[in-house]
């Protein structure tokens, strides 16, 4: 290793695209962009400046549109620059580091947040009148606290095992942003454990996540199956439909990119603009519809 010189910088190449497209698609993404950052800001102040929205629900709603915001802010910028740099953006080593750990540290806070999102409603629906007793402020601060925690021990781990090889090999990564599988083909050691370490990790994570969002979902169906009145039923059922969507967004491509084998650069690439650029920018239901969906069940149960 003694005559191979060691990189400094990345070049990100971006989406693969024709060149007559840069202009239309740059103008998209930036046009996604300052959607998903506006429309979480302004979900932000509603929720802040309206006492009827000062409840669990949307105080976890308020986490996850500060990390829709920056998990925008960490990827999109950086992508839009691939299609006004015809040879690709460059991308300082430190600045590499930074975006891997902040879009793995948000991704995973995410995930995470998805999951108390889902007790949240387990508890509002199948517990309606020890719901307030059983999510008060201490328990969202410390499910809230537990998950950006847990979002940055997981992103540090991911980080370190990445960046711990050398690189020596050409500089393009075969991506928008610096992610760890196309960042590992660029390595000049063998990876084959740190690949194995990272899929282990990101599985447990994102399965365990999943499987918990699932047994909270079973459980509230059967809980809204017991209400008697069908517009009971789907006051209750109203409160929970933005956020599966969300998470079926947020999970799908996920799994599909860093958990299934033969990983193709061409179609992550392509996948991975659903969650880094579609996900962000969905909105999210505020209606204070389950303020009264908690009692109603527990009346006509």
């Amino acid at each position: 290793m003694t005559n191979m010189s060691l990189v400094t910088t990345f070049i990100l190449l971006g989406l693969p695209r024709a060149p007559e497209l840069d202009t239309l698609l740059f103008g998209i993404f930036l046009v996604i962009y300052v959607l998903t950052v506006v429309g979480n800001l302004l979900i932000l102040l509603v929720i802040i400046v309206n006492p009827h929205l000062h409840s669990p629900m949307y105080y976890f709603l308020t986490n996850l549109s500060f990390i829709d915001m920056w998990f925008s802010t960490v990827t999109v910028p950086k992508m839009l620059m691939t299609p006004v740099s015809p040879e690709g953006s460059p991308i300082s080593f430190p600045s590499c580091v930074a975006q891997l750990y902040s879009f793995h540290f948000l991704g995973s806070t995410e995930c995470f947040l998805y999951t108390v999102m889902a007790y949240d409603r387990f508890l509002a629906i199948s517990y309606p009148l020890r719901y307030a007793s059983m999510m008060n402020e201490r328990m969202c601060a410390i499910l809230a606290t537990t998950t950006w925690l847990s979002g940055s021990l997981h992103s540090a781990a991911q980080t370190a095992l990445t960046f711990h090889l050398p690189f020596c090999r050409p500089n393009q990564i075969q991506h928008y942003i610096c992610d760890a599988p196309a960042i590992l083909k660029l390595a000049c050691a063998d990876t084959s454990t740190v690949e194995m370490v990272i899929f282990v990790s990101i599985g447990v994570v994102a399965s365990g996540c999943f499987l918990l969002i699932v047994l909270s979902y079973t459980s509230i169906v059967h809980s809204i199956l017991k209400i008697c009145t069908s517009e009971g039923r789907w006051r209750a059922f109203q409160t929970c439909v933005s956020h599966c969507i969300v998470v079926l967004c947020f999970f799908g491509p996920g799994v599909f990119i860093y958990l299934r084998p033969g990983s193709k650069e061409v179609v992550d690439r392509i996948v991975a603009v659903f969650y880094t650029v579609m996900t962000p920018s969905e909105p999210y239901d505020l209606h204070p519809a389950e303020q009264g969906s908690g009692e109603e069940s527990s009346v006509e149960v």
